[in-house]
């Protein structure tokens, strides 16, 4: 199974970080959040990925072209236009990675249509995500759910974070803070999708095809798009505030998204 994530958004609302970046090379840690959350896939065996490229998409294509010689030791050999690698320091053995020119004000739905060619043809189901989100969501049972019901779509469900603390207040005293709770109704896009390959026919290559407009809305008008709800761990990374939180989770040794070893 392939997994499309959507690389190309110009992240305007983390501008301290996303001037000379697009915004899934931002790092947590000393690794883009793109590679945290290829990591999540990869735990549960999905390790063939399609990137869809905008926004200063040449960053990513250079990280990932060098990226074996960035983890290991090698040997070049002038004259001969030939590298020997001699051993990685990375555990991302078998990753295949496709990075497409979807086009600098393409939307979202625009990119996953021009991202689907790279799809082969025995690919009838496939994830799509957003390249700025991160979860402790068990996608393997996020995709067995998608089977089961036989639509052509499947959105994960997410309670968010509220971004401020919540008092529980008897009379004048406070009898319980919680910092950033998470919120206890509704459920909103998590933005970890399954679906099969008909969906595409929603799609369209315009720039102005949005995925979570007219698509996901004509899907579920026709009773084809499920919910998987997830009460676990979700956390977007739209503003600088949210980096800040992600990156205190990532140097405590605690980060929740973290499920691989």
């Amino acid at each position: 199974m392939k997994a499309i994530i959507l690389c190309g958004g110009q992240g305007t609302r983390l501008r301290e970080h996303t001037e000379t970046q697009p915004k899934p090379m931002v790092r947590i840690g000393e690794r883009p959040i793109l590679w945290h959350i290829m990591k999540l896939y990869a735990h549960y065996d999905i390790i063939e990925f399609i990137l869809c490229l905008g926004y200063k998409g040449h960053v990513i294509k250079d990280y990932f072209l060098n990226y074996e010689a960035r983890n290991s030791d090698f040997t070049v050999e002038f004259g001969q236009s030939a590298v020997k690698y001699h051993g990685s320091t990375h555990d991302e053995y078998g990753w295949r990675v496709t990075l497409v020119d979807t086009g600098e004000a393409a939307m979202t739905g625009a990119r996953v249509k021009r991202a689907a060619r790279y799809l082969g043809d025995a690919d009838q189901t496939f994830c799509v995500t957003y390249g700025d989100g991160l979860t402790d969501a068990n996608l393997s049972e996020l995709v067995k759910f998608h089977q089961s019901h036989g639509g052509l779509g499947t959105v994960t469900g997410v309670r968010p974070p509220s971004r401020f603390g919540e008092l529980k207040v008897r009379g004048q005293r406070i009898a319980k803070f919680s910092e950033k709770p998470q919120v206890s109704e509704g459920v909103i896009n998590g933005g970890f999708f399954v679906f099969e390959r008909g969906f595409l026919d929603f799609l369209s290559n315009e720039d102005d095809c949005v995925l979570e407009r007219e698509p996901l809305e004509h899907c579920a008008a026709m009773n084809q798009l499920f919910v998987y709800p997830h009460a676990g761990y979700w956390q977007c990374m739209d503003t600088h505030r949210d980096w800040e939180q992600l990156e205190r989770l990532w140097r405590s040794g605690d980060a929740p998204w973290k499920v691989w070893i």
